[in-house]
């Protein structure tokens, strides 16, 4: 009959093993895994471990301080809104010129398609003389904010491809957002509210689902918070049935405890990510339902930006836009479905259609610019608007027998604005040919936009990085230039 061990006997072998040795030995495997990827920078990295999301400096004096990126999914008709062709009018209905679409793709369109000239009028507005159309009216009165790109293009013609190359900097899922590399460069102002809010109106998600707004490989507190307009600001934020608020703040102390311990012997950031989560949680509680009342403004404001208590709007969640970065929030990200203008139904279409799309738009964009610059906040606030991508100079495939007109995917070249933020307001920077095809002067991609954002917020973005899987990950991987002529 075998002997029975003792415990202190089967303690002892236990010592002996490798996994002990490597777990107890001065620190743990898991913290010498750690120590080695933030050998680079120890003392913040350190400082990241206790609270991930304390303000940090970027790298030099910055010219804006936060974001409000407003994403008009499925990209907006730019020839019918911010780039004037009175040569395609001019050749309305005639066969592309061959030499233009020869050899290329797009989404919905094959063969001989006809231009299309915008049947939109355009007039330059502002000492800046920006040129912009008649489906925008109140956009008018701030084109000397406004600084236009006419020169963007891309790789990607599909909408989910292209969200997530303009917010992640790659085409497929799993790299981290804009927002995210932006809180986890500058950290949060406001130690009750998320540092990376999205808000989503018109009831559809981005194309790139939660990629668009997630943290990839990065730690999962940087990644965006959804809040809505309407009904509870954040789901499952609320105390449980039977759970008042104090007893939600034993269990959360008792948890705080158990990840603290586990925090101390693996070392792992997400262990850290974990406890500033459940702490902002609880904080949130109170302080988002607050910011989140937009009954607390004046009806004046209401007004101006057309918004509604109790809905859920784009008009609503520009107002929350403003509201939240003025209490601290570092990057506001609103997606607005419903810009994919094929001319597949009369809602598609560039004239009715489109009219009644900018409506939703066009009135709350330039309350918020003029609501920011009467609070002082413009000059610090970099405000972006933007698609995915544009739409062809010519008519859409499937629609180019119908009385509708619509166009279809574009990323050869198109255009977006800027505001804000360190920006040349009263711009225009960048030329499409005559006709719209491709560009001509200037020509700015995706990752410029990016490393010009970082630029702005105080990032030489190629500095900004963050070591998986054995390299250094960059939102502008190894691309992109800044474009200073369009910086203040």
């Amino acid at each position: 009959m075998a002997k029975t061990q003792l415990p202190s006997e089967i303690a002892r072998l236990r010592q002996q093993t490798r996994r002990t040795f490597l777990g107890d030995c001065q620190v743990g495997l898991g913290a010498l895994a750690l120590s080695t990827l933030m050998s680079a920078d120890a003392t913040p990295a350190a400082e990241r471990t206790t609270n991930p999301l304390q303000p940090r400096e970027p790298h030099f004096q910055p010219r804006a301080r936060r974001v409000i990126y407003l994403h008009l999914t499925g990209s907006p008709p730019h020839l019918d809104l911010y780039d004037y062709k009175p040569e395609l009018v001019r050749l309305n209905g005639q066969d592309a010129p061959r030499s233009f679409v020869e050899g290329k793709r797009f989404a919905f369109t094959t063969g001989t398609p006809k231009l299309l000239g915008t049947p939109r009028q355009f007039a330059q507005h502002g000492q800046g003389g920006v040129w912009l159309s008649d489906a925008i009216p109140h956009l008018h009165g701030v084109a000397d904010d406004l600084c236009v790109i006419r020169s963007m293009f891309t790789e990607q013609f599909n909408h989910a491809p292209a969200e997530l190359l303009l917010y992640t900097g790659s085409p497929r899922s799993g790299r981290p957002s804009l927002g995210a590399w932006t809180t986890y460069g500058l950290g949060s102002e406001n130690e009750n509210l998320p540092g990376f809010v999205v808000l989503i109106s018109s009831g559809v998600q981005p194309n790139g689902g939660k990629n668009s707004f997630g943290s990839g490989f990065l730690p999962s507190v940087f990644q965006g918070v959804q809040c809505r307009s309407k009904g509870d600001p954040v789901l499952y934020s609320s105390d449980p049935s039977g759970m008042d608020r104090e007893l939600r703040r034993l269990s959360l102390d008792a948890l705080h405890e158990l990840n603290a311990i586990q925090g101390k012997e693996l070392g792992h950031p997400e262990t850290a990510t974990r406890i500033a989560q459940y702490e902002l949680a609880f904080r949130m509680q109170t302080s988002v339902p607050e910011v989140m009342d937009i009954t607390r403004e004046s009806q004046q404001v209401l007004d101006d930006y057309g918004a509604q208590p109790g809905q859920a709007s784009f008009a609503n969640n520009c107002l929350l836009a403003r509201r939240l970065v003025e209490q601290g929030v570092r990057y506001v990200q609103l997606f607005d479905w419903g810009w994919d203008f094929h001319g597949t139904g009369p809602g598609e279409g560039l004239t009715d259609g489109l009219t009644k799309k900018c409506a939703t738009m066009d009135k709350p964009v330039a309350a918020l610019i003029n609501d920011l610059k009467q609070r002082g906040l413009l000059h610090d606030t970099l405000i972006v608007c933007s698609g995915e991508f544009g739409r062809t100079p010519f008519r859409e495939g499937r629609t180019a027998a119908s009385n509708i007109l619509g166009r279809d995917h574009f990323p050869d070249c198109y255009s977006l604005w800027l505001a804000g933020g360190g920006i040349k307001g009263g711009t225009m920077y960048g030329e499409s040919d005559e006709l719209g095809f491709s560009v001509a002067r200037d020509k700015v991609h995706v990752h410029d936009l990016q490393a010009t954002i970082l630029h702005l917020l105080g990032f030489d973005h190629t500095r900004l990085v963050y070591r998986f899987q054995g390299r250094d990950y960059r939102l502008t991987d190894v691309h992109g230039n800044v474009v200073h002529p369009i910086v203040a």
